[in-house]
């Protein structure tokens, strides 16, 4: 059997039959997911993937993928498995090594894309040279799930001396954002509502390892740090604060929302500051590293657009305040509902 990418493939679509742990089973992880993420420890073809021993602590994340549609500008269901979960390891300050992946595949998926997918896995996992080690394949009838959801673990490990936490925010800190906001989100919903938009949104989703680590050598007494995704900003903010028992500033005129995403968001009702985020991270600094963090993010490709978005205060209660552009006040709050399910 050659992969369904090829063309070649005998069956087009997913069976039940390729979840029988019988020959379809065989076929679909030799000639599919082994072609593409082959490596001497998948190869072993053990129950579990035996590892070298790694100094240091180690770091394990895990997540699931659920996103609708599969495909969407910037990237698709695999690339956003590979890099959220890169993300997730990278936001304790840790190198990511290893990767696991789960896959519950609906019946009729078309084997073409399920081969794209995992080429699109691969060339994630490679450009951020994490190795996929180890994984497993159900499939389930018509009608049983949306065509394909994706489950990814994630093991890095951290450096001594790394002490990064969500309860670490200090009043005078300053918060860092890496980049301009929403753009994951708008392309999926551009995806999904095959809006014909003038200008075109294209998904942030990357990984930043690289990033973190060129910001911890600029700052290594950085507090914490979090990838905006689900609930955007505002909830990433919230929920530190809260840990944290600290109140937080921001400075409106300064986050950065490209005008695509602005006018998507004025057109549809979206607030830019709750939209999902998969290739941008936010750092609570103490002041004096401040400058070398912002230099240090804008120095990097993934960092061009950085930016010094405001400051921790004394709050107790932990209020997250937006300094508005007219000069008021208003308060940022937790995310009321969900503006757009399924994004990642």
């Amino acid at each position: 059997m050659t992969t369904a990418a090829s063309g070649a493939h005998d069956e087009p679509c997913v069976e039940l039959v390729h979840g029988s742990g019988g020959r379809a089973t065989h076929r679909l992880v030799e000639e599919l997911f082994l072609a593409a993420f082959g490596n001497p420890t998948l190869h072993a073809r053990n129950d579990g993937a035996v590892l070298p021993p790694i100094p240091g602590r180690l770091v394990v994340s895990t997540d699931m993928h659920v996103v609708s549609p599969l495909f969407f500008p910037g990237g698709d269901i695999g690339s956003l498995a590979v890099n959220g979960t890169i993300n997730d390891v990278a936001m304790t300050g840790a190198r990511p090594l290893y990767l696991t992946a789960g896959f519950v595949l609906e019946a009729g998926l078309p084997l073409a894309d399920l081969a794209r997918i995992a080429s699109s896995m691969a060339t994630a996992a490679g450009a951020a040279g994490v190795t996929i080690v180890a994984g497993d394949t159900k499939v389930v009838e018509p009608g049983k799930a949306d065509r394909l959801f994706i489950s990814t673990t994630g093991v890095g490990v951290l450096a001594d001396g790394v002490e990064l936490g969500a309860d670490r925010a200090r009043p005078g800190d300053r918060l860092l954002l890496s980049g301009s906001l929403g753009e994951h989100a708008t392309a999926i919903l551009a995806g999904r509502m095959q809006l014909d938009l003038e200008a075109r949104v294209v998904s942030d989703c990357a990984a930043l390892h690289e990033l973190v680590a060129a910001l911890l050598a600029a700052a290594p007494h950085l507090r914490c740090l979090r990838d905006p995704t689900r609930g955007g900003l505002g909830a990433t903010l919230n929920e530190l604060a809260h840990q944290s028992r600290v109140g937080m500033v921001l400075d409106e005129t300064a986050i950065p929302v490209t005008e695509e995403v602005r006018a998507i968001c004025e057109l549809l009702g979206f607030d830019p500051l709750y939209l999902a985020n998969e290739g941008k991270l936010v750092a609570v600094c103490p002041p004096e590293e401040a400058d070398a963090a912002l230099a240090s993010l804008r120095a990097h490709p993934l960092g061009r657009r950085a930016a010094a978005i405001g400051e921790v205060v004394p709050d107790p209660h932990g209020f997250v305040e937006l300094r508005t552009a007219f000069g008021g006040r208003r308060v940022l709050d937790w995310l009321a509902g969900d503006q757009l399910p399924r994004i990642c």
